[in-house]
């Protein structure tokens, strides 16, 4: 099957957007390069202009100095960076709905989120409280990959300081969809990835507030790249190309959100009107993403039936090798044994009219045909 954006129904943009068309001229250019940034002769130099031009764009964009900026391979060795490199001494609390390259970073107690999705922020304050003496580091999601549900951040982050706690964002899904600045979040580091806004993939960025830059330990030492916060050649082009990517989200990001919450809800209603609930209706959520459950079908199912029709959906996080496995989200969400029963449609800045209307007749007929499972089957 030809699975280019012209000729599928890729709806799947949480996993990964399709580049953009400045991207990847950014990419084209970067790749002529052929310089190492870290070489002194005037082939290094122009290296090393693309690289910090790009780093000084990027960081601009949300309210970063350039300074503060490290460039990974993507979010979750950013937020494997921040973690690790700011646990030392501190208890580490994470939400119930984080990703799981959070949930893996760091031995931790989960804070739990609500029928809607959003975090506790009374449980976080309970525990917060309940320190015995041992500061915390908590890590949130923005914005999350499964529901599309924003949490309040600059409320949990004004608790947190006040507990003396430190507050890493993961803003992967959030970034280019919903605006924001490291100040306005009031986080301690921010953590994005180039490919969920139209960026190629292998690259992404950590965000740090200016006094914590110095105190992050590095995960690769290497040859003293980025300051000394992460060694290795920098990927030039995917660099280039995030940054090109990030400019035109950032900036068409109000219109494609008016647009993209349109459609969003005609498939809401579509699959409402089919026996679907929406996970996380309730609370404020991404534009572009929309979290089904349809009782009684198995996500995998649904999933199959759906590709055949021509429409690539996925069922939660698409870091799981290709498995299909109940979501970890709606299971802290209280969704039970129904949480097997869920799809995320997340859609892309090149989705088009045609591409929603052929998808609510597809999974229309879907729902109509698929039979309920027994009780328990989920």
């Amino acid at each position: 099957m030809n699975t280019r954006r012209d000729s599928f129904g890729y709806l799947d943009a949480n996993a990964s957007e399709p580049v953009r068309p400045e991207a990847l001229a950014a990419m084209v250019a970067a790749a002529d390069v052929v310089g190492n940034p870290a070489s002194v002769h005037r082939a290094g130099r122009a290296a090393r202009a693309v690289l910090e031009t790009a780093r000084e764009g990027l960081a601009a964009l949300f309210g970063v100095t350039a300074e503060n900026c490290v460039l990974t391979s993507g979010g979750t060795e950013a937020n494997v960076l921040a973690i690790t490199g700011q646990a030392h001494g501190r208890r580490v609390l994470v939400g119930a709905s984080e990703h799981d390259a959070v949930r893996a970073a760091a031995r931790a107690q989960v804070v739990p989120v609500g029928r809607d999705g959003v975090l506790d922020t009374g449980a976080l304050a309970r525990m917060l409280a309940t320190d015995g003496g041992t500061p915390a580091l908590v890590c949130v999601m923005l914005a999350n990959n499964e529901t599309g549900v924003i949490n309040p951040v600059p409320d949990i982050a004004a608790l947190c300081h006040a507990h003396g706690a430190l507050l890493h964002v993961d803003a992967v899904q959030a970034a280019g969809r919903i605006p924001f600045t490291m100040d306005g979040l009031g986080a301690d580091s921010i953590a994005i990835s180039g490919h969920k806004f139209g960026g190629p993939k292998g690259a992404g960025a950590l965000f740090l507030a200016g006094a914590r830059f110095h105190a992050i330990t590095p995960l690769l030492a290497g040859g003293g790249q980025e300051q000394g916060r992460r060694g290795g050649t920098p990927a030039l082009p995917a660099i280039a190309g995030m940054t090109a990517a990030a400019t035109v989200a950032v900036t068409d990001m109000a219109q494609q959100a008016t647009r993209l919450a349109a459609l969003r809800d005609r498939i809401e209603a579509a699959a409402v009107a089919a026996g679907a609930q929406v996970c996380g209706a309730g609370a404020p959520r991404l534009a572009n993403t929309s979290s089904l459950l349809l009782p009684g079908r198995r996500a995998q199912t649904q999933l199959i039936a759906l590709d055949m029709a021509g429409y690539g959906v996925s069922a939660g996080s698409a870091c799981s090798s290709g498995k299909v496995t109940r979501s970890h989200v709606l299971d802290a969400m209280g969704f039970g044994e129904e949480a097997g029963c869920a799809i995320r449609v997340s859609l892309p800045w090149s989705v088009t009219q045609a591409q929603v209307d052929g998808f609510i007749a597809a999974y229309t007929a879907m729902a109509g045909r698929l039979p309920a499972m027994q009780a328990g089957a989920a």
